[in-house]
């Protein structure tokens, strides 16, 4: 059952209870999601490798395909961490004070690298962003901190 501990299989069986259905597994299009909610961070490019799809109900995975799936990605070096990005956001700290515009911030993730959209932008800042101040300035290490579910960061 490819080299994944129990309790890590433990957590697989439960996302695919979540996501998927009994027998049939989860939907490829939803591969991206199960890996992210095991705290991995696969690039789009990997995902779409790994046997993600663009649209749903194209094929399913089933839970002996995935572990082998979950096991590579687990040990893909090409994954940014919490340390990665304070460094990304540094480039844009003009004051070396851990502050941003919550413009640029935007800017960024709306247009650079694997972008999000804009509902996608909304809804992370929603659950993971402090409120900007006057000058439209943030806080970008508790905004990390949340995002890659680093509470000794906040």
């Amino acid at each position: 059952m490819a080299d994944v501990p129990k309790r890590e299989v433990e957590n697989v069986e439960f996302v695919f209870e979540v996501m998927g259905s009994p027998g049939e597994g989860i939907d490829a299009f939803d591969l991206g999601d199960a890996l992210r909610a095991l705290n991995l961070n696969p690039t789009l490019a990997l995902i779409e490798k790994m046997g993600g799809t663009k649209k749903r109900n194209e094929k399913k995975i089933k839970m002996d395909e995935f572990l082998p799936i979950y096991s590579q990605v687990k040990k893909e070096k090409e994954q940014g961490c919490y340390e990665d990005f304070i460094e990304c956001l540094k480039l844009y700290d003009k004051e070396e004070n851990g502050t941003m515009l919550l413009a640029e911030l935007q800017h960024a993730l709306l247009a650079l690298g694997e972008s999000l959209d804009d509902e996608q932008v909304e809804t992370l800042f929603a659950d993971c962003m402090d409120p900007e101040d006057d000058e439209g300035m943030i806080p970008y290490s508790p905004f990390l901190a949340r995002m890659c579910d680093r509470p000794d960061q906040l």
